[in-house]
């Protein structure tokens, strides 16, 4: 993947750079793999007669010959990387990759010899870069017209021949990257991410879930954004930019990002388009919520795309944004995934070309939509299992929404629907485990003989084989589970299960009897989301009532350990050692 980074004017600084250590020492053996007139430039890491700064008057010497004004920022800078699943590339396939790539900029086409001059350095396995002062030997300015997507196109072809990992052609839908220094900047200042990316987010939220323009300034407002509004002399908002408080440039100040450079839907023109079709919101009681939501996003997944392709870029972009509002107030054991599920459609939900504002499927999204947002208080005193049903229709629009990216051949946002899809199925399995672990109930107390004195062991992780446990518990898919790759961290997960007091095979049982497992693709995966869902559950029962799920629950002889009652004394008990009736009888 070529990227180019910004112009400069100091090509010696650069090389300084490229050929030097790094910034933390990540440099190693830089050398160089091509140039503009190979073999006759020296290499000043291998050449005794070159040095860096020789090579940079060489590259620099046209600019300085140039008949006309000399451009402020001569040095032209591009790096070109591998995945970092790709095979490492030899010397003579980087030198390739660096010739095919001016040729397609425009800094150096085949076979023209009075072309730019230029170098690439290799200083890592996976990346080269290339360096280019933008003036021809004949004292002209070079051509650069579409000079990205043109290298783009080239890494394609590169991508097949080589066998490397195929990225796709850029359809202006990608979001936009915090740059370098933005992210060294949120690591100086000790921020968990750039604050593009804090903005972005807040951004995206205010407008899922505004009503109108003044609601979705309101909104910013409160989330604590400083706002910037673009108002043209008739007195009418064209534009907006976000800034956060005490982020700073060099010379003190404040930074501010326009919403398109956010993301291309999120300038204020696409903004608005959330609110151009009123949406007519039912009244709803708050513990009908989700299952009124759920209702809508059902009925909705089976129109989605229905009325074409610009109806169908409404219909996403609208399910885009109930998932945003949905990650928001979703509860608390589901709510990071949510937020990656979100995370991931965001790419899913923006389509090239444009979109139509109409559509049922599109309505009943922004109904969704607004309902969950305006019941987000509610929303957050609910618990989990209520919102289970939600989430199984969510996969569900998820599910449709990829099936009708493929049938457009949107591959980028078809592979962002799939892995928001995985994201919300983690999540319903947790959801369902939660389910298990909120309805179970012990299993009654059945009487044992015990040798006096004898004290039982303690639960320990591997104190019963968790083969067993299957067999016992799910003997149906107990074959299959074994022979699946995602056994040992279901095995870890019934052992912490075993540990924590419960009965795994009572678990097991619970949280695999919830939902059925025949169309799943991995058993063993989905029984290990469901235990943490159980397990998260158990817990929080624990902090809630203060006492250990052990106190509540069964342990391998299904005995209960609650606690004592008080009140009516209960029937008289003999202590250990008495079952002959020797010794004194005592009450509860």
């Amino acid at each position: 993947m070529p990227k180019k980074a910004r112009d400069g004017n100091d090509t010696k600084g650069l090389l300084d750079y490229l050929y030097g250590p790094g910034k933390r020492d990540e440099h190693t053996n830089p050398h160089m793999v091509a140039s503009w007139d190979d073999p006759f430039v020296e290499d000043p890491a291998r050449s005794p007669d070159m040095t860096i700064a020789d090579l940079a008057l060489i590259l620099d010497a046209p600019v300085y010959a140039l008949l006309g004004k000399r451009p402020a920022k001569h040095v032209y800078h591009v790096a070109v990387r591998n995945a970092p699943e790709d095979r490492l590339l030899t010397d003579a396939e980087w030198a390739r990759v660096a010739r095919e790539m001016m040729h397609a900029s425009g800094i150096a086409k085949h076979d023209d010899d009075q072309a730019c001059r230029w170098v690439a350095i290799r200083h890592a396995d996976d990346h080269i870069h290339i360096v280019a002062t933008q003036a021809r030997q004949d004292g002209r300015q070079p051509r650069l017209r579409q000079d990205i997507p043109h290298m783009h196109a080239a890494a394609r072809d590169f991508e097949i021949e080589f066998g490397l990992r195929r990225l796709k052609h850029g359809d202006k839908t990608a979001r936009k990257w915090p740059k370098t220094g933005e992210q060294e900047k949120a690591a100086r200042r000790g921020l968990s991410e750039p604050v593009r990316e804090t903005l972005q987010r807040t951004v995206r939220q205010a407008a899922a879930a505004a009503a109108n323009e003044d609601d979705f300034f309101t909104r910013l407002t409160a989330a604590g954004v400083r706002i910037h509004k673009r108002v043209a002399p008739d007195g009418n908002v064209t534009g907006y930019s976000v800034a956060m408080p005490g982020d700073r440039d060099s010379g003190q100040h404040a930074v501010w990002f326009p919403g398109t450079r956010l993301a291309s839907d999120l300038s204020l023109p696409r903004v608005r388009e959330r609110w151009t079709t009123p949406v007519s919101m039912p009244t709803v009681a708050p513990a009908e919520m989700w299952q009124e939501t759920e209702r809508r996003v059902r009925a909705a997944a089976d129109q989605l795309g229905a009325g074409g392709l610009h109806q169908g870029a409404g219909d996403v972009a609208a399910l885009g944004d109930l998932i945003v509002i949905a990650a928001v107030i979703s509860p608390h054991m589901v709510r990071d995934r949510l937020k990656d599920a979100a995370f991931e459609f965001e790419r899913a939900s923006r389509v090239p070309g444009d979109r139509a504002l109409e559509g049922q499927a599109r309505s009943l999204y922004r109904e969704s939509t607004q309902l969950l947002s305006q019941s987000a208080a509610a929303a957050g005193r609910s618990d989990t299992v209520a919102a289970l049903g939600f989430l199984l229709a969510l996969v569900t629009a998820i599910e449709a929404s990829r099936k009708w990216h493929q049938a457009q051949e949107h591959r980028a946002q078809a592979e962002a629907s799939g892995r928001a899809g995985r994201l919300l199925r983690e999540a319903v399995e947790v959801t369902a485990g939660a389910s298990a672990a909120r309805e179970y109930r012990t299993r009654p107390k059945r009487a044992t003989t015990r040798t006096p004195g004898a004290r039982r062991a303690p639960a320990i992780s591997g104190e019963r084989p968790m083969a067993g446990v299957l067999q016992e518990a799910v003997p149906v898919h107990a074959g299959a589970i074994l022979a699946d790759p995602a056994w040992p961290a279901l095995r870890t997960r019934l052992a912490a299960v075993e540990n924590a007091g419960d009965n795994p095979v009572d678990a097991l049982a619970a949280v695999a009897a919830q939902r059925e497992l025949t169309s799943a693709d991995s058993v063993a995966e989905v029984l290990t989301w469901r235990l943490d869902g159980w397990s998260r559950q158990r817990g929080a029962t624990t902090a809630a009532t203060g006492r250990n799920p052990s106190q509540t629950s069964t342990d391998g002889t299904g005995r209960t350990s609650g606690p004592r009652k008080t009140g009516t004394p209960g029937p008289a008990r003999r202590p250990p050692g008495d079952e002959q009736g020797q010794g004194p009888r005592r009450t509860r």
